[in-house]
């Protein structure tokens, strides 16, 4: 199937988002995370648009989205969540299929907990709701929760870096050259486009009020108990399998799938990922 790419405003920020599929399909709704875009469900959404109308958007301060400078944007978890529910309702997308990954869980959690009736399925791949679910790469983050000292955002800064984007997409993986070295790369381009260091600053430092949300997501869970696959790099060393299992806790129907391989499990393990989403997207959709 042909990905199409489109712009389109919503909440005064011109979002960029890739689409493909047959129009009148059911949605599946593309969330991406940190440092990347949708780019890197480029190989996935051909693998889902067989049978489903695909749509994932770049979130503000990622990819090829931008915010006029007359936005006066703040680069809120909550303001990204603002403006993704302002691309659905734009894009009249009224019922869908939530993938959420890293950054796009709590973007895509808070719009579930905040519209239950739109959601049909959940897929969490490497997606957190649980505090368990933090691994110990996360201590430095904490340091600068606890203390957000400028000393503290300049040792941040090492973590928007080439090398320890590179790092993301290959630890934990086996064959670490089979990850495209187009990934890591384009996302450390736009990364170091200028004031976007700054603007992925603020997101760290607002991630910790993410936590203070998992509550919520796990009512959203408990309450729905839609029909659920959490798929997991079990070598990430940011989302620990502990964070997948407990996802069992509040829907005991979910299904719970450890990959071999790291954060950026859709880079090695796509076909995987497509298979597992089709038997559940038949079972939900039924």
């Amino acid at each position: 199937m042909t990905t199409t790419f489109h712009t389109i405003e919503a909440d005064g920020v011109n979002v960029f988002y890739r689409e493909a599929g047959p129009a009148d399909a059911p949605v599946v709704l593309l969330l991406h995370g940190f440092p990347s875009s949708s780019h890197m469900y480029r190989n996935l959404i051909p693998l889902l648009a067989t049978k489903y109308k695909v749509i994932a958007p770049d979130l503000p301060g990622f990819g090829f989205t931008s915010v006029p400078a007359g936005r006066n944007y703040v680069y809120t978890f909550d303001n990204l969540t603002a403006t993704l529910d302002a691309l659905v309702q734009k894009l009249k997308l009224e019922k869908y299929a939530l993938y959420a990954f890293d950054y796009g869980a709590p973007t895509g959690f808070r719009l579930a907990a905040a519209h239950p009736e739109r959601v049909t399925a959940v897929i969490s791949q490497n997606g957190n709701a649980y505090l368990e679910g933090l691994g110990e790469a996360w201590g430095p983050t904490r340091q600068f929760w606890a203390e957000p000292t400028e000393e503290n955002r300049a040792t941040m800064r090492n973590f928007l870096s080439l090398e320890a984007t590179k790092w993301q997409y290959q630890q934990g993986v086996a064959y670490p050259d089979s990850v495209a070295p187009e990934t890591y790369h384009l996302d450390a381009a736009l990364l170091d486009r200028p004031g976007n260091r700054d603007i992925q600053l603020d997101l760290i430092l607002d991630y910790a009020n993410n936590l203070t949300q998992y509550p919520a997501f796990q009512k959203f869970f408990r309450d729905t108990k839609l029909p659920t696959l959490v798929i997991w790099g079990k070598n990430d060393p940011f989302f620990i399998p502990p964070g997948a299992e407990a996802f069992k806790r509040d829907n005991p129907n979910a299904e719970v799938i450890f990959l071999d391989t790291g954060h950026f499990a859709v880079e090695t393990h796509g076909a995987e990922i497509a298979a597992e989403m089709h038997k559940l997207l038949e079972r939900a959709l039924a």
